[in-house]
């Protein structure tokens, strides 16, 4: 059971996993991380591979899931998921698509303001747009371009009373791995091979 609010969906992992972030020195901003956004901001379009690792408490061996990402600027956003079932969540334009078999669910991101912020701050990320991302998380970034991570800690309590913290690891403008932490002790770790 989810002893700390609403569990984190599908749609969540998906969009964390596609984002390139980096890491400088461990403040909040500075020279390194505004670099790294400038960065971000170039990026129009990006695909990567990924799997997944979810260590769920009401579970005794973690969910593995492999496919792959696809992101286009500024508000597209694609997590395939191959295996061990087909299925795919899309973030397009604000809302939040599932498709699981020949079901799909639909979303409008403003009908459910416990994951907006959430999902806004990774679109923010990805569009390099340190302003929009600081509403949200407090941002710890360290490291360099080369090789950096960045801490994300949920300013809303509302969202901190799910979401413990975010840490992002990666090279320049590509996201290697993905942790994502709750607040009842479920965690996924999700790893990222960006392809060529």
């Amino acid at each position: 059971m989810n002893r700390g609010g609403a569990r984190l969906g599908p749609g969540v992992a998906l969009l964390l996993l596609a984002s390139p972030l980096t890491h400088a020195d461990a403040t909040a901003s500075g020279p390194g991380l505004d670099q790294l956004m400038s960065l971000l901001a170039q990026r129009r379009h990006g695909e990567a591979l990924f799997s997944e690792e979810k260590y769920l408490s009401v579970l005794k061996q973690p969910l593995k899931s492999s496919g792959e990402l696809i992101y286009d600027a500024p508000d597209h956003l694609e997590q395939r998921t191959l295996t061990p079932k087909p299925q795919s969540v899309v973030l397009d334009h604000g809302v939040l698509s599932m498709h699981v078999g020949s079901h799909v669910r639909t979303l409008r991101l403003a009908d459910y303001p416990q994951l907006a912020p959430l999902i806004d701050s990774i679109r923010a990320t990805l569009a390099g747009d340190l302003a929009a991302l600081q509403r949200v998380f407090d941002v710890e970034y360290s490291g360099s371009l080369d090789q950096w991570q960045l801490h994300l800690t949920p300013r809303d309590s509302h969202l901190g009373a799910m979401l413990l913290q975010i840490e992002l690891r990666g090279e320049r403008d590509a996201v290697r791995e993905v942790q994502v932490r709750q607040r009842d002790g479920d965690r996924s770790i999700m790893h990222v091979t960006p392809r060529e």
